[in-house]
């Protein structure tokens, strides 16, 4: 498009015509994020956004990213962490929660695999860390891969393990799981999970 130079005064005659959705599509913030003239244009375009939605989710990102693009990130006090949330997930929604955790530039050459047995008739779910992705099968088979370790526990324990409330030694020492192959493995994929940060950017790179 001709440069940033180009890209702005674009947009500053689409803002003039109120087409506000183009201006806070543009891309010179992503390639400079220290461009005050392009973080002004496009806070004042979803500040307009926000003003004339009637759906209050998207109010409440268009002002928000406004007020970012101004003051800098504003968090949030809220957690996801909560045990009622916990308590609904089921262990395919909790075994993707951690999938998104995973830092996967520091885990590339990780190869991790974990077997799950929690009885009462279902098939064993196994996670796999490979690539820097974390992903889960059920049952056995050519996708489920081998396993370094497999264990055996209820889903009460599982859910507390892999939420950090219990550690896999005590819960062996209590009788609660059992373990064949080296335990070692769980503690160095659950290494590649990181905490999620509640500061992230909602419109800056």
């Amino acid at each position: 498009m001709g440069g940033a130079g180009e890209v702005l005064r674009r947009a500053r005659q689409s803002y003039a015509q109120g087409d506000f959705r183009w201006v806070a599509e543009h891309h010179v913030l992503f390639a400079d994020p220290g461009n005050t003239e392009a973080r002004t244009l496009q806070a004042d375009a979803l500040e307009q956004l926000g003003y004339g939605s009637e759906n209050g989710t998207w109010r409440n990102f268009y002002l928000t990213g406004a007020q970012e693009l101004r003051h800098g990130s504003v968090g949030t006090p809220t957690t996801t962490a909560s045990e009622d949330l916990i308590n609904t997930l089921t262990l395919d929604q909790l075994f993707d929660s951690l999938a998104i955790r995973v830092d996967g530039p520091r885990s590339w050459d990780a190869e991790v695999t974990v077997r799950w047995h929690l009885g009462d008739g279902r098939d064993p779910s196994t996670l796999r860390l490979k690539n820097g992705v974390l992903t889960h099968v059920r049952g056995l088979g050519p996708a489920a891969g081998e396993p370094d370790v497999e264990i055996t526990l209820d889903e009460p324990a599982l859910r507390a393990l892999l939420l950090g409330r219990a550690a896999l030694a005590d819960l062996v020492a209590r009788g609660r799981a059992r373990v064949c192959g080296d335990p070692a493995r769980l503690a160095e994929l659950t290494g590649h999970l990181t905490e999620p940060d509640p500061d992230f950017a909602i419109v800056t790179p």
